[in-house]
């Protein structure tokens, strides 16, 4: 049998620590993005004795399934989970809370398992199995701190929250913060099985009464804008962000108690083009992006005339292996060719997805934010700085430059408005609210998501 022990200091108490693991979302949120695992099956009895869930995820170049029973469950204290399908020939993770003498308390993660195949499959498999489990509990540790911590600033108020996008990159992992922070969220998709959280960007929501009662609606719906510029596509482009945003908040002022709070998700495309730093006060630019961005931020607007603080957040590169522009960037940068684009000078705003994420959530709780918010780390980095910090974190050659005109005849317009454009942007709104970045640095950010931290560096070495 191999063995892991690990523990992390955390920030709360006992009590609250353990009811974060009882929380729906807390198995999902323990997931690392860049495993791309998920969920497949539950009893929905959270971590009591008896209960069982199933995971899908890979194993090399194969995809398994994992379905854990729990077992020794002690109310803030202790539970544990065993496999009763799967890879491992025993599989056991206890999961322990640790009070401190000072009211806080730390988190214990104790694993045993044996590999299949005995004594060969013990030399084949071993340090590899190892090091995942290390990666995986260096990331998780991580996040179960930092989560902890903020859900800790803003004890007492629970809010029930409407969220569009819920299945995108940004709207998965809010869903999980919020419940697992004791909110509970209402999905509201385009289909489904529920017919009254169904909406659409033409028609707004189908049956807005059946919100009656909701806090906050968040937006973050919206076609994908990373691909080729053609007139059909960036009519589609602009109905669907443009339009879908008035046809939410025309649903949401029919309701007789419209929420408090509409936060609309917009993007640093907002501002031109520019080698100058630039702060929420900055005028639009006239590109297509930023006419998109405007047209989008003034829909959301309507929402004040029912009585609702808006919130406008500008996204910068969401950071996340899972999904969005980082994980279209992996493939060529794990093979060692991935490089600059252009000339790499252009500036490059990012923010990782758990602080995209806990700014959604900060402003949701928060009354005294509104109006525009550059969700944007406060580093400021070029295109080339980006790249060759991805390819060092990653342990590999950053490749070529990729020239503007490559980049042209692939994608027309987009490539000199979203990948060639200069934007330098101060999260100043969050700076005067004394917001603190997870992590602080891009290199920071990058290992986190990628799970290249230095505890998981000492697991690889």
């Amino acid at each position: 049998m191999e063995t892991i022990d690990r523990v992390v200091e955390l920030t709360v108490g006992a009590d609250e620590a353990f009811a974060w693991h009882e929380r729906p979302g807390a198995l999902e949120r323990m997931l690392p993005p860049w495993e791309h695992a998920r969920v497949v099956a539950s009893s929905g009895r959270g971590v009591r004795d008896g209960s069982r869930v199933t995971v899908l995820t890979s194993l090399g170049p194969l995809t398994v399934t994992i379905t854990a029973e729990h077992r020794d469950f002690e109310r803030g204290r202790r539970f544990a989970d065993v496999q009763v399908d799967g890879p491992f020939e025993r599989w056991e993770h206890v999961h322990e809370v640790l009070p401190r003498e000072d009211g806080r308390c730390a988190w214990r993660d104790l694993i045993r398992y044996e590999l299949p195949g005995g004594a060969m499959g013990h030399a084949i498999g071993a340090s590899r199995v190892r090091r995942r489990i290390e990666r995986a509990l260096a990331w998780r540790h991580a996040t179960l701190r930092d989560d902890l911590a903020l859900h800790a600033t803003f004890t007492g108020r629970r809010l029930r929250v409407a969220v569009t996008g819920a299945s995108g990159l940004i709207g998965q992992a809010l869903r999980l913060l919020l419940m697992t922070g004791g909110h509970e969220v209402l999905p509201l998709t385009r289909d489904g099985s529920d017919e009254h959280l169904r909406w659409s960007p033409r028609d707004g929501l189908a049956h807005p009464d059946a919100l009656e009662g909701i806090d906050a609606v968040v937006h973050l719906a919206g076609e994908n804008i990373a691909t080729r510029w053609t007139k059909a596509r960036m009519a589609s482009i602009e109905q669907s962000r443009v339009g879908g945003t008035r046809s939410l908040v025309a649903s949401l002022a029919r309701m007789k108690r419209p929420p408090r709070t509409f936060l609309c998700a917009s993007a640093v495309g907002w501002y031109p083009s520019s080698d100058g730093v630039v702060d929420e006060s900055a005028p639009p630019g006239t590109e297509f992006i930023s006419r998109l961005c405007r047209g989008w931020e003034e829909a959301a607007d309507g929402a004040a005339r029912f009585g609702a603080r808006v919130v406008r957040t500008r996204f910068g590169i969401v950071l996340s292996p899972a999904g969005g522009a980082l994980a279209k960037m992996l493939p060529a940068f794990q093979l060692g060719v991935g490089g600059p684009l252009g000339t790499g000078q252009q500036g490059q705003p990012y923010v990782s997805i758990d602080d995209a994420v806990a700014v959604i959530l900060t402003a949701l709780l928060r009354d005294d934010v509104a109006g525009p918010v550059n969700v944007v780390a406060p580093e400021t980095v070029t295109n080339e700085e980006f790249s060759r910090t991805l390819a060092r974190v990653l342990r590999r050659p950053c490749g070529p430059h990729v020239p503007a005109a490559v980049l042209r005849a692939v994608l027309g317009e987009m490539a000199d408005e979203a990948l060639l454009a200069s934007h330098r942007v101060r999260p100043a709104r969050l700076e005067s609210l004394g917001y603190v970045f997870r992590p602080a640095t891009l290199e920071a950010a990058l290992r986190h998501v990628l799970g290249r931290s230095a505890n998981a560096e000492r697991a690889r070495s």
